[in-house]
């Protein structure tokens, strides 16, 4: 049986501009806050500095799926972000993606399409998930920054939020079904402006560098907010 062909860039995008759109991702927003907190013991710091305006550049560690949810609860203004292609396959699924303001993202590659519709929301004053290291990762050492996210940021006058999220790994690790009850902790660092001007690329990964520094002060803030 052939694979079945995910929904396009396109209709992600305007399902995500769709007025049914944004009551729906306040309406999971509220859950998430009233249960998913509650369940995982949530404890959110910083969360003021999610709520500033203009373009934003969300940039949290990454170490499960349950990272995005509960980030995305943290504030007031919906975030936007980039989801892997295969979510998109399930017309189910693919709703719930694109309803929660997510576009597709082929992975493994350098897809200039949904690079340039980020690229696209920034400009439009949009705030945005990207997560500097790329995939999910483990430990409580931060991975690698892209130069994507810098790069987004150079362009657009973006700012950048680090954000450090401690205790997902456990609740939801990798291939689990269901959230495991124990402590979680959300800590937002203060913005990071956009850099100015040109940007060489030495300069680029010089900025990411920084960006990985502060995530990972606001990485060891969060660890440190979880029982022993």
């Amino acid at each position: 049986m052939a694979d079945k062909k995910p929904r396009s860039l396109e209709w992600a995008v305007r399902v995500g501009q769709q007025r049914s759109s944004l009551l729906f991702y306040r309406a999971v927003r509220s859950f998430i806050r009233q249960v998913i907190y509650r369940w995982v013991r949530t404890e959110v710091r910083g969360a003021e500095h999610l709520n500033i305006d203009g373009p934003v550049i969300v940039a949290p560690v990454h170490r499960s799926n349950l990272d995005a949810p509960l980030v995305a609860s943290a504030g007031h203004r919906r975030m936007r972000a980039l989801a892997k292609q295969s979510l998109f396959t399930n017309p189910v699924s693919a709703w719930v993606c694109a309803g929660l303001g997510a576009i597709p993202l082929r992975r493994g590659e350098a897809d200039r399409d949904a690079m340039r519709s980020a690229r696209a929301m920034l400009d439009n004053g949009e705030m945005m998930i990207v997560f500097p290291e790329g995939t999910r990762q483990s430990g409580n050492a931060v991975a690698g920054v892209f130069d994507g996210m810098s790069y987004l940021a150079s362009k657009t006058g973006a700012t950048i939020v680090p954000v450090g999220i401690a205790g997902t790994e456990a609740a939801l690790p990798s291939g689990a079904k269901f959230l495991h009850r124990c402590h979680t902790a959300v800590v937002v660092g203060e913005p990071i402006p956009a850099p100015e001007g040109r940007m060489s690329r030495p300069a680029l990964s010089a900025f990411s560098e920084n960006v990985g520094a502060r995530l990972q002060e606001v990485f060891d803030e969060a660890n440190a907010l979880l029982p022993d």
